[in-house]
């Protein structure tokens, strides 16, 4: 029976399903992850390469103009954004798993269309966070801090750690970034890949992984810690250790989404 040009083919919504996640389920993913990385790493490598280099010439921006204010916001936040940056890793383990053949170049291919999916709404998201977060530090800065001055790095981390005032805002400012950090954590774990893998929409796909996290709050809070306290310290040494973390993490990230999301 022919037709009707002018009918659409209406697609069901999908229906996504939660489980609980274990520590278990984390070590297993962990595990996943870094036999990923080690299949290819070459590939793997130059994405930590490119997320090391971009904290690193963003942070010596920040000191050589003088605003060691931002360095916090960016030393702190920069774990936070690392899903986002991810999608390579997460299409490398995808692949792997059906065991398709594929390029560098079909990775990039793939990274670029995500412009025109749900996934490149994420950045807003991201941007949106990490504007209050930005305005937040400010705000603090100018009520414990506005009769310190400081012209060097050096200055400023003195003020920080010998001065009422400057224990006080990083008091302050721990918790309250605290918050936001659960909050973009919570919106952005499970997306990151769901949106990748599954044609959802940026709703339903953060949606999913506030419920993620809320329905295993101490394993998914307790990972995404472990993800921030690595990535710090992989930070320290000039973001060297950055290169062989980022890759594992990202690779490990799409495994517990694998573990933790199906569809009725």
């Amino acid at each position: 029976m022919p037709t009707n040009q002018n009918e659409h083919i209406v697609t069901p919504p999908v229906r996504l399903t939660v489980g609980t996640a274990t520590f278990d389920d984390v070590k297993n993913a962990l595990r996943a992850g870094f036999t990923d990385f080690t299949r290819r790493p070459g590939l793997g490598l130059f994405f930590g390469l490119f997320y090391a280099l971009f904290g690193a010439f963003l942070i010596a921006g920040l000191v050589i103009f003088h605003q060691f204010w931002i360095v916090i916001i960016v030393g702190v936040g920069f774990p936070l954004v690392a899903p986002f940056l991810a999608a390579g890793l997460y299409e490398i383990s995808r692949r792997l798993k059906y065991a398709e053949p594929f390029t560098a170049s079909d990775i990039f291919l793939v990274i670029f269309m995500q412009q025109r999916r749900e996934f490149g709404w994420m950045a807003f998201v991201v941007l949106f966070v990490f504007w209050i977060w930005a305005y937040q530090i400010r705000l603090l800065l100018a009520i414990f801090l506005q009769w310190k001055s400081f012209s060097t790095l050096q200055d400023f981390v003195a003020i920080l750690l010998t001065s009422t005032e400057g224990v006080s805002f990083l008091v302050v400012g721990t918790i309250v970034g605290a918050f936001l950090a659960i909050v973009l954590y919570s919106i952005t774990v499970i997306a990151m890949p769901l949106l990748l893998d599954r044609d959802v929409d940026i709703v339903t796909a953060m949606i999913t992984s506030v419920k993620a996290v809320r329905q295993s709050p101490v394993v998914m809070l307790v990972w995404g810690a472990a993800i921030g306290a690595v990535t710090l310290l992989a930070i320290a040494p000039v973001f060297i250790g950055v290169i062989f973390v980022f890759p594992i993490l990202g690779h490990t990230t799409w495994h517990l989404y694998e573990r933790l999301v199906s569809e009725k």
